[in-house]
């Protein structure tokens, strides 16, 4: 059974106009998306800024209201749970935020900041078993237990990040959403934080929804990659067979756009012509045509393309998935 199971997910955001702000239309952040991930599985999520792979993340984690769909976690159904139902829900599942200086409360000491949620859910039962786990979880990140009483502007960007991955650890959830948890960060210290996140997925089982636009992190540390545009996700694969053999044409243009460290590389630069459209009024048929180099069929300006198996282990939504723009 699937850890996660997510179906036919919407969030939409109501836009209002006029003196009496009457709702005319509503941006689609989020539009029929489904996924599923595995006890233990970490599924890569990537796409441009404003696809809607955060508010995906957020509404999974029931951050945000869901529009529409359905949210199963370990088979029950969390979609509209409230009350104290959810909050011991949220045992099972938290989040890593982007910003390691925005989500870390300035007034709080690190001590506090990680107990929180053991106090919230009652998981210690006297303030030295507290004070002991705490200074567990932060040596599980590779922090010492001296730095508990120091307050968040005391650290850098990488030992902040640190410090929220061990909040996050603290009610030993089994799924976390780790929205672009090392995007803010330098280079050396991102491949610190990933092997982290490596080694606490193999000691403790958790399963991962990695959020990134950076293709080469995400082909190192997923099994499974999905890639979003618009709202939708357009292409579903194994992390090696979507990063060498890309089906989908806009998941072609991402990964032409990685940087290469080698001179000598002959590939080719995919550059999309236009912006990305408005998710308040998202083009006819496919939602990619406007911009995509093969679309030059009425079908992909008419008919939605089908999310289909293309290849084995291999899903996209793309009425001519396979057909490589280079040719």
């Amino acid at each position: 059974m699937a850890l996660l199971e997510v179906k036919n997910l919407k969030v939409h955001f109501p836009v209002k106009h006029g003196l009496f702000s009457r709702v005319h239309e509503s941006v689609r952040a989020v539009d029929d998306v489904s996924l599923s991930i595995a006890p233990g599985e970490t599924v890569g999520l990537v796409g441009e800024s404003g696809c809607g792979k955060t508010t995906l993340g957020r509404a999974i984690v029931r951050l945000l209201e869901p529009t529409a769909g359905q949210i199963f976690l370990e088979g029950e159904d969390i979609t509209r749970m409230g009350g104290g139902l959810l909050r011991a829900r949220r045992r099972k599942f938290q989040m890593i935020f982007q910003d390691p200086y925005g989500s870390l409360n300035p007034r709080m000491t690190v001590e506090q900041i990680v107990g929180e949620a053991l106090d919230v859910h009652k998981l210690t039962e006297s303030r030295s078993a507290r004070q002991k786990r705490i200074y567990e979880l932060l040596k599980s990140v590779g922090l010492d237990a001296a730095y508990a009483q120091r307050y968040p502007h005391e650290f850098s960007g990488g030992q902040r990040q640190r410090i929220g991955i061990a909040r996050a650890l603290a009610v030993e959830p089994k799924l976390i959403i780790c929205d672009e948890p090392v995007s803010a960060l330098d280079v050396s210290v991102q491949a610190q934080i990933i092997n982290l996140l490596g080694d606490l997925q193999q000691q403790h089982g958790i399963a991962y929804l990695f959020i990134a636009h950076d293709l080469a992190v995400v082909e190192h540390i997923s099994h499974r990659v999905l890639v979003m545009y618009l709202g939708k996700i357009v292409e579903a694969a194994e992390a090696k067979s979507l990063i060498h053999d890309p089906q989908h044409p806009y998941t072609q243009a991402l990964i032409s756009a990685v940087p290469e460290v080698d001179p000598e590389s002959k590939r080719r630069r995919i550059v999309l012509p236009g912006d990305v459209p408005s998710p308040i009024h998202p083009p006819s048929g496919c939602p990619f045509h406007p911009r995509c180099p093969i679309a030059k069929m009425p079908i992909c300006k008419d008919q939605f393309p089908e999310f289909r198996e293309v290849k084995k282990g291999v899903y996209a939504s793309c009425h001519f998935a396979g057909t490589k723009i280079d040719a």
